[in-house]
Order: C-alpha cells, then structure tokens, then sequence
C-alpha cells in the first residue's frame, strides 16, 4: 500500500518567493566562510523568516514543531527536514549574525532588494521604539568595563509601552514611506532618541553615498532636532525635515503668535517663515490642522470640566470663611484668583453681616460685630477653550531643503506622512509575530533576533508593495475583509486568505512526489498570476 502525506503549504509560498527574489539565501551564504552539512546559514536564516510570517509565535525550540507538516524541501531546500532545523542549528545562525555588523548587514540586503523590487526611496523616514524583556542578562554585571562593547545593554529606560518594571532594548530603523525598512540598529535599553536618531539617519546617508544613490530627504520626530545636529546635517548637505520641539523662546513665541496670513484649508493649514539660527538658516512652517484642533479642544474641553469640579470645592471652602475686615475679604480675594485657569471665569463678590461674638442671647449693651463672606460662581470659558487649543493644536516643522525643491504643502504632508514606520513598528510588536516577547537569554541573540525580526518586516513589505503594484497596473482587483474590491489589500489579509493550501503527497519509487494540491481558488491563482513564476512555483505539483 502506497504511503500518502499532507503538507501545508498555505501562505509560506509567498514567503519564499520574496526571499528567494531578493537573494536572501545566496546573500548570506556568500559572507558565510563556513561548510555546513546540512543547512547552510542562509537557509538557517530563511527558516527563521518563514517561522515568524507563520505567525505562530513559536520560540526556537519549537521552530522543528513549526516545520513538521510543512513541505521543507520546497521551501527551503532539497534533503532538509524539520528535524535538522532545530535550535542548536538556528542559534549558530544568530551567533554568527551578532559576531558581524547588523546594521552593515541588514543595509546590504535591504540595498539588495530595494534594486530588486524597485523600491522607491525619496523620502526616508526615521524612528525608534522599545522592547521589554524579563530577566537578567550578562552585560548587566557590576564590571561593565569587561562587558563587549559591540552588545547592547539591556536595562531599564523610558518605556514606550507603558512597561517601566521590565528591562527593555530598542530598535531604530529607517524606512520608506511605504514602509519597506532600509536601516536598523539595536541599541541600548536606555539609549537616547537624540543621539540614536541621528546616528541612524547618518548610517543611511554612508549607505547611499556608497551606492551612489541619490539621496533621500530625512524625516523625523522632534527628538532628531538639536542645534548641533541640524547643524552638522546641513554642513554635510543632507536634507532633512522634523519637528521643532517647544523648548526655545523662539518656537514658544512663534506657535503663540497669530501668522499674518495662512496658506491652505480650513482641513489643513500653514504659515511659513525664514528663521536664522547661528550660522544657517531653516525654513519654519506654522502648521494647524482642523483635526487638530478638534483633539485638543476635547482634551481641554474634560480638563475644564475637572479644573471647575476642583475650584467649586475650593470655593465652598472659601465661603465658610468669615473675614474681621473687608481689607482681609479682598485680599484673599486676590489671592483666590491667582491660580484660576484661562479656561474657568470666576464671579466673586463680597457680602457683610453682623454677627454677635458670643452664643447666645446678646447683651442689649453689646453692640453686632460686622464680618465679610465670599460668595461667587464658577463657569467655563468656551471661547477661552477654542483659543488655547488653536494654539496648542500648532506645531513647526522646520527644514533645511529649499523652496525650490519642495514646497512648504510637500513638506508638511511629508512630515504628517510618517505612518509607515509607525506602522512597521506595530507589525514587530504584533502578539502573533516572532519576536513579539524575545524568549532568548543571550544578549547576543536578542540582537540577532531584532534583526530577524525587521528582516521579517521587509519581507512582508516587500510582498504587499509588489502586489498592490500589480493590481494597479492590471486594474484587477482582490475582495478585502468586507468582499468589497480593492487594489491596496494588507498583505496580513491575503496570507489568511491562503490557509488551508496543502500538498498532497506519495511515495515514488523511494520519494514522497507532489501528486496534488488542494485548496487553490480563482482568487489564489489571480495573486498568483500576479506575482509572477517565483511565487507560483511553490504552488505547481512539480518544483
């Protein structure tokens, strides 16, 4: 009787298309000086990346459980099993990552795909974010002078994750604005947005000047911005565009100030000027959006209603309080207003009585004492309100590329325009990804596995730009979540749409063959067809 296997293949086709597209396996082979038996370090590689687009979350030692009804040899390479892809084999593969430059490594394969894939990069956009992490690791000992100075410190720091009782390390990268990642660096858990960032932006500027690309204009939080640092982009002619943080006299009195005239929408608006700093000179763009402001005004809206249920019991205090004299009323009058926010109106007003000193029934040759009282009312400004959140919905961007290169619209719409490293970042920390919680003990390999992690990214990005890219210029189109057509699917959804592909397989001549493959539909052959034959390869009964 002939022997019969199921292996699901379902979305992991797609995987290995880009991964095989962009080089993955030969790049890392050919820095490899190793020989390896069984798998070499770029297929090591390529099953960490297929492990984490599973998205099963799935530690290492358990990668062998991934792979056990997966067809390997299709996707990987001939003679591997899921065996041989154990965490023995996959830790030497990190180890051999954080033993070279991730950031150099990462920069070459990125290069490598985005020369591929023709990725566009105009715009790069720069950002950094945190990752927790429970126990201790090694280079947080006493003696930190003998701890290697290329490992990150993982430690304690501020927290984007609201997590300041875990330890944590960060990750910076520098993408595209589409969300194709160009550049990482693993930093310390305490590592400052300030340095990090521009040190960041300054490994892209190696990298395309080694390539001899033409170079992109840099975008930014207001943590890149700094006097030195914006000094030394511009002395090294790089263009950039960020935030300026409020921290100057300058900013303060240019956000509270009125522009003369807006330029714009009521939607989208902006006011720009010429500002000399030093020995340069930015261009500084007022800008206020509709929403904005909407934002704030809610968020003043609830802080008024709290400031006036504070001052009403402050001021019910208050009028419990008798004063021997009206020069004592008035004065804590004047004291009472002095903390009164802008928002809160407060109608004060002074009422005197006669009171007799003592209980009981009074002497007729005892004459009533006067004593003044507070009485008044509390409302909330609303036209206050309005005001302070206009003025707090501003903010400048500031920029050293010239007017006539882009104009002041383009550079705040490049700014406003950063969703795609946010975006990357909410893709790492995904509960189903990889590396969502690191379960790795060695320094080393939580390193090595942010670097497979943004690896992962790339891929994905990679998967869902050339898609959407097709569809475009086919004018086909995909049914989203809703059934409703679209041409920018998310890549997360079509993976879903392809469980359930599975090969069957059996035993030929000693050899288990692909006899059929079952689950395929019109919709999983158009994506197919879109992709092209390095996709649709992993999905035909012959390799």
């Amino acid at each position: 009787m002939a022997n019969f296997a199921v292996e699901r293949l379902d979305h992991l086709g797609i995987v290995a298309g880009v991964c095989q597209e962009i080089g993955l396996v030969e790049y890392f082979d050919g820095l490899d000086e190793r020989v390896h038996a069984r798998v070499s370090l770029g297929q090591a590689v390529l099953a960490m990346v297929l492990n984490g687009l599973g998205f099963t979350n799935r530690r290492l030692y358990l990668v062998p459980q991934f792979f056990a009804h997966k067809p390997v040899e299709r996707l990987i390479g001939p003679g591997i099993t899921p065996e041989d892809l154990n965490d023995d084999c996959l830790g030497r593969a990190l180890d051999w990552l954080t033993a070279h430059d991730l950031t150099a490594l990462f920069a070459g394969l990125a290069h490598q795909a985005r020369q591929r894939f023709a990725v566009a990069a105009e715009v790069v956009h720069v950002d950094s974010t945190s990752f927790s992490v429970e126990g201790a690791y090694e280079t947080e000992e006493e003696d930190e002078e003998e701890a290697n100075e290329t490992l990150i410190r993982i430690t304690y720091g501020y927290s984007r994750d609201h997590r300041a009782d875990l330890k944590q390390w960060q990750l910076s990268l520098a993408t595209t604005t589409s969300g194709v990642p160009i550049g990482l660096q693993v930093l310390d858990g305490n590592a400052s947005d300030r340095a990090t960032l521009a040190q960041q932006v300054a490994e892209v500027v190696y990298q395309f000047r080694a390539e001899g690309e033409e170079e992109p204009i840099y975008v930014a939080d207001s943590a890149l911005y700094s006097e030195a640092a914006m000094t030394e982009l511009s002395e090294q002619r790089v263009w950039w565009v960020s935030r300026v943080p409020e921290t100057s006299s300058q900013a303060k009195a240019l956000v509270a100030a009125e522009p003369a005239s807006w330029q714009g929408t009521a939607v989208l608006r902006w006011a720009e000027q010429e500002v000399s700093i030093g020995a340069r000179t930015e261009r500084w763009i007022v800008v206020q959006s509709a929403e904005g402001v909407e934002h704030q005004q809610a968020t003043l809206q609830r802080r008024a209603e709290q400031d006036r249920h504070l001052w009403t019991k402050r001021l019910r205090e208050l009028e419990q309080r008798t004063f021997a004299c009206e020069a004592d009323a008035q004065t804590t009058l004047t004291e009472t207003k002095k903390g009164l926010p802008a928002w809160l109106e407060i109608d004060l007003n002074l009422q005197v009585s006669a009171r007799y000193a003592a209980r009981g029934r009074p002497r007729t040759s005892v004459p009533p004492q006067e004593v003044w009282t507070v009485h008044g009312t509390i409302s909330v400004v609303e036209a206050a309100i309005r005001t302070e959140a206009e003025r707090k919905a501003k903010f400048i961007v500031a920029t050293n590329v010239p007017a006539t290169q882009r104009s002041a619209e383009d550079l705040v719409r490049l700014y406003k325009a950063q969703g795609g490293v946010e975006r990357g970042f909410a893709f790492l920390k995904d509960p189903l990804f990889l590396a969502s919680s690191v379960f790795v003990k060695k320094v080393e390999r939580v390193m090595a596995t942010g670097f497979i992690m943004v690896l992962c990214l790339l891929v994905y990005r990679l998967a869902e730009q050339h898609i959407r890219q097709r569809l475009a210029e086919t004018g086909a189109t995909v049914p989203d979540q809703l059934k409703q057509p679209t041409q920018r699917p998310t890549m997360r959804w079509l993976f879903q749409c392809f469980e359930g592909i599975s090969l069957v397989l059996m035993e030929q001549e000693e050899r288990m063959e692909v006899m059929q493959v079952t689950g395929l539909s019109d919709l999983h052959l158009l994506i197919l067809g879109l992709l092209g034959p390095p996709y649709e390869k992993y999905y035909e009964l012959s390799k």
